[in-house]
């Protein structure tokens, strides 16, 4: 009986191997070498990589045979996961396998910037003896803000509690119980900003996050403030981070990620107040081997045909073909739903109306938290690790299902409350032939709206002139309305329009409806993925 052949392309610990066990065929290759590599993959069951080995499309279709593909770390830059799932195959990672070494290294970096390590190491290695240059200052009794409160978030503010400091935090997918729990006051970003004596950063590099911090942010910090990303480049805008410690507008900063790595900009680098390491994150012994460990467990189900919990582009389970479409329909209704709350919330609750009644639809919850979380947590979120998400920040959810459904064949909906007492709700359906995800209801207005990647929805005042408006102040900002539906339940009430337009809109924009509409709500919703 043939054996799954297992491909390893990179260095990786023994304990991997062992952790494999003896049930496969185990090769070792050089990933970075191409055509050997290709050669490789005729026979492969599974291919474990790190993140040198390129795992594009031309290297899936080399491997007629692969069903995962097994990343020993967290990112997946290197792996084409579009391509491996066209071709049906798993993708993995070990997402939590460098928690721990990314939170130690980011309190490493707040404690180095507070008493000039780097320097007085660089001075007294020189022969220098200047004890007065070095004079820096204590963690205790001060305000320190973290940007991001997910896993490894959570684990700075476990860590730094003990040094007696405030701890702040920004993050709109926790909840007040939640950050209560660690000890940490939620503030708003720009709260943060003016409160913190140092900021730690633990989010995802979304279009959203990209820039994040930058000129006006830093505009309102406090002079002696120190900054840490350990994250992800580019959250901290460099252009602004260099004009905020060349004119000292604060007091320093630590990087150990940036917008280019290695980092091209060198006016930054030189800057003496700020600190630097070469992405070391995830560089430890104890990383590395969690990670390769964590990854032949995953092969080893995946290879079993069993659930893999850190699958990032497939379910596991078997899924009914019937159920199987209503997946990234309820996917994209996570993320109207996310758009819509516009914060945290405390409860979801997920109905599946209609004939999908008779099946497992499980999943479907899944795919709602997977796509509620997609726009904005620290982590990388699979339809496995979505419920731990959920739970982890305190929100309570659950799966309904009804026979009936009055208007549609099927109907998945998702109805919830924000954190200030709103209920929120979306539904949509799959329509036509060609099984059109449709957007049906929102906050108990009725529509019928095809899903696309950008909409607008907002709720005024019903009277004459309002669709005018807004739609000379779209075209003078050279946004196309592609669609528009307006939903009311009586004239001269309150109205809900429903707006599909070709590209995102301007804040601007959304600026001049709100006020010069009086919106009472107003929602920019961006699709991602």
């Amino acid at each position: 009986m043939r054996r799954p052949v297992v491909v390893i392309a990179e260095q990786l610990s023994p304990a991997t191997v062992e952790a494999l066990g003896p049930d496969f065929d185990v090769r070792e290759v050089d990933g970075t070498d191409r055509p050997a590599l290709l050669t490789a993959l005729a026979d492969a069951d599974a291919l474990l990589v790190r993140s040198a080995t390129k795992v594009d499309a031309e290297a899936i279709a080399a491997a007629p045979h692969l069903t995962v593909v097994a990343r020993a770390g967290v990112g997946l830059d290197n792996v084409d996961v579009p391509a491996a799932t066209t071709a049906g195959v798993m993708v993995v990672n070990a997402p939590t396998s460098n928690i721990v070494s990314a939170a130690e290294l980011a309190i490493g970096h707040l404690l180095a910037l507070a008493r000039f390590l780097p320097d007085a190491h660089a001075s007294l290695k020189a022969g220098e003896w200047k004890r007065s240059k070095f004079t820096g200052v204590e963690l205790f009794d001060k305000t320190i803000g973290i940007v991001g409160l997910g896993r490894i978030g959570t684990l700075v503010a476990q860590r730094l509690a003990g040094f007696g400091a405030t701890l702040v935090a920004y993050d709109p997918y926790v909840t007040p119980a939640r950050a209560q729990q660690l000890g940490v006051v939620m503030l708003s970003l720009p709260e943060v900003m003016q409160q913190a004596d140092f900021i730690t950063i633990h989010i995802p590099k979304t279009p959203e996050t990209t820039g994040l911090i930058g000129g006006a942010e830093f505009a309102l910090a406090k002079p002696d403030l120190r900054i840490v990303n350990a994250s992800r480049g580019g959250i901290i805008d460099e252009g602004a981070l260099y004009e905020a410690l060349s004119t000292h507008r604060i007091a320093g900063a630590a990087l150990d990620v940036f917008t280019a790595e290695p980092p091209t900009n060198r006016a930054l680098i030189d800057l003496p107040n700020l600190q630097v390491t070469p992405h070391l994150g995830a560089s430890t012994d104890e990383a590395q081997e969690k990670a390769g460990i964590a990854v032949a467990k995953s092969v080893r189900l995946a290879l079993g045909g069993e659930l893999v919990p850190d699958a990032v582009n497939v379910a596991g389970g078997v899924i009914d073909p019937y159920v199987r479409p209503g997946i990234p329909l309820t996917e994209q209704l996570g993320q109207v739903f996310a758009a819509l709350a516009d914060g945290p919330v405390t409860a979801i609750d997920i109905t599946v109306r209609g004939d999908l009644n008779d099946y497992d639809v499980s999943v479907l919850k899944l795919a709602a938290l997977k796509g509620y979380f997609s726009g904005g947590v620290t982590e990388q979120v699979s339809y496995v690790n979505a419920p731990l998400l959920a739970e982890q920040r305190g929100i309570q959810v659950r799966l309904l299902t009804d026979p009936v459904s009055e208007d549609y064949r099927n109907v998945v909906a998702l109805r919830g409350v924000t954190t200030d007492g709103r209920t929120v709700s979306v539904a949509g359906t799959l329509t036509g032939p060609k099984q059109t995800p449709k957007i049906v209801e929102i906050d108990g207005y009725d529509v019928e709206v095809p899903i696309a990647t950008h909409h607008v929805v907002f709720t005024y005042v019903d009277r004459p002139g309002i669709v005018a408006l807004y739609g000379s102040l779209f075209g003078d900002a050279g946004v196309n309305i592609a669609g528009m539906q307006i939903a009311r339940r009586t004239a001269g009430g309150t109205a809900l329009s429903v707006l599909t337009i070709d590209s995102p809109a301007p804040a601007g924009v959304l600026d001049s409806i709100r006020h010069g509409i009086d919106a009472a709500t107003l929602h920019a919703i961006d699709l991602v993925g």
